[in-house]
């Protein structure tokens, strides 16, 4: 993959967990919590954007800090300290499952020059499945590395995997894989 044209998408990872199914998911996103913290940071050292598109929560004041702040100390607080957006970080704001509905994703895409994604955050089978999907509706080369993704279960993860590799031809091999060179 070129370094030219990519972003990393962080989907979710700031997180309250305070849901049904919340442990499920907290114990899978546990197994993907240090490939998602090298991916990202392997992403800084060859300049390459990255780009949290996070639920709001029912916040609709749509503040970056307050939404950090109204997950810490919950279920995923420690995913909110390792992952913590930084100051060059970019944060979008999500109503729905899919990180382009409602938000201005694609326009920051297009401003950023970007045509590929890395696709990484919670859930696989929800946001990761939809926001992937639409990126492809988008024409944007789309990878989602299997371990920087989490669902409540390792089928729900599974089987959204294999929807976006066999119908959209998604790339979903490891992070360990990546290559900007």
């Amino acid at each position: 993959m070129k370094k030219t044209g990519t972003a990393l998408l962080i989907v979710d990872i700031i997180n309250k967990m305070d849901f049904e199914g919340a442990e499920d998911l907290l114990a899978e996103t546990r197994l993907i919590l240090t490939s998602l913290v090298e991916l990202k940071h392997i992403c800084k050292s060859y300049d390459i954007p990255v780009i949290y598109v996070n639920d709001n929560f029912g916040l609709w004041q749509e503040n970056v800090d307050q939404i950090v702040e109204e997950c810490r100390g919950g279920l995923g607080d420690p995913f909110v300290q390792a992952l913590h957006p930084q100051q060059d970080d970019y944060f979008i704001i999500k109503p729905k499952h899919s990180g382009f509905f409602g938000t201005q994703l694609d326009i920051l895409l297009k401003h950023l020059d970007v045509s590929r994604l890395i696709i990484t955050g919670i859930t696989t089978d929800m946001c990761i499945l939809f926001t992937a999907n639409d990126a492809y509706m988008r024409e944007y080369e789309i990878w989602v590395p299997q371990d920087c993704t989490a669902a409540e279960t390792t089928e729900a993860k599974n089987h959204a995997l294999e929807i976006l590799h066999t119908t959209l031809s998604i790339d979903c091999s490891d992070s360990t894989t990546v290559s900007f060179d």
